[in-house]
């Protein structure tokens, strides 16, 4: 490929649907979404990415059942921090966006541990935005940015979103049919390519990653000029 993206963000959509098609309840999917998103990430590492952000749960999704969040939190604190513990091994740092406030105690004890504990000058940060939503962190931004006193600038707002020193995605993928962004990275997105396939999360396999990033590198990016 001529060129790669530094900074790829991953909505991944598709979990419950790809578990009703086999009759399974929707904790099968997120199981079997979980698992994809560490190989992918593992993959996206050695094709020379710096930066994967995905889209585990977004603000929105806390008004799902109870059972089903349940499910999830129940998956966070059975893999986590086993499956962190792979990305340290190939020199991965983990970084938490999102609000914290929200979530089980126990479960915001784990992310917040599965990023301090990240190995120090890293060569791949894997990004998990939880309990995510982008209108409520450009408001939070905004927020702080005022408190702070000085004049709100771009420059002045992006230090206080959650993203505040990562890069801004180049290229931004969904998967499981919708073409739309829902909520994430809206600020950050701003110039990033975007890239919609039909296929549900779980079967997002390696060899589909590579087709969208070999799609971006086939991209001319001008930024707004000629």
């Amino acid at each position: 490929m001529e060129k790669l993206p530094l900074h790829v963000g991953l909505i991944m959509d598709g979990n419950g649907r790809w578990a009703k098609k086999r009759l399974m309840p929707r904790s099968f999917g997120h199981n079997a979404g979980m698992n994809r998103v560490i190989a992918l990430a593992e993959h996206a590492q050695k094709r020379g990415i710096k930066y994967l952000t995905v889209y585990a749960l977004s603000s929105e999704n806390l008004s799902r059942p109870k059972e089903e969040l349940e499910g999830l939190y129940s998956l966070f604190r059975k893999y986590f921090s086993e499956n962190v513990k792979k990305l340290y091994m190939q020199n991965a740092a983990v970084k938490i966006i999102g609000d914290m406030h929200g979530l089980p105690q126990d479960v915001a004890k784990l992310l917040k541990e599965g990023e301090e504990n990240s190995p120090q000058n890293a060569t791949f940060t894997m990004v998990f935005a939880i309990n995510y939503g982008s209108r409520g962190e450009i408001a939070r931004a905004a927020r702080l940015a005022a408190e702070s006193g000085g004049e709100i600038t771009e420059k002045t707002l992006e230090k206080y979103l959650y993203t505040g020193g990562l890069p801004s995605p180049d290229l931004i993928i969904r998967t499981g049919g919708e073409l739309r962004l829902s909520n994430f990275l809206l600020y950050q997105a701003a110039y990033a390519e975007l890239y919609f396939t039909d296929v549900l999360f779980p079967d997002f396999t390696e060899k589909e990653f590579d087709k969208a990033l070999n799609e971006f590198s086939h991209r001319e990016r001008r930024f707004g000029k000629v």
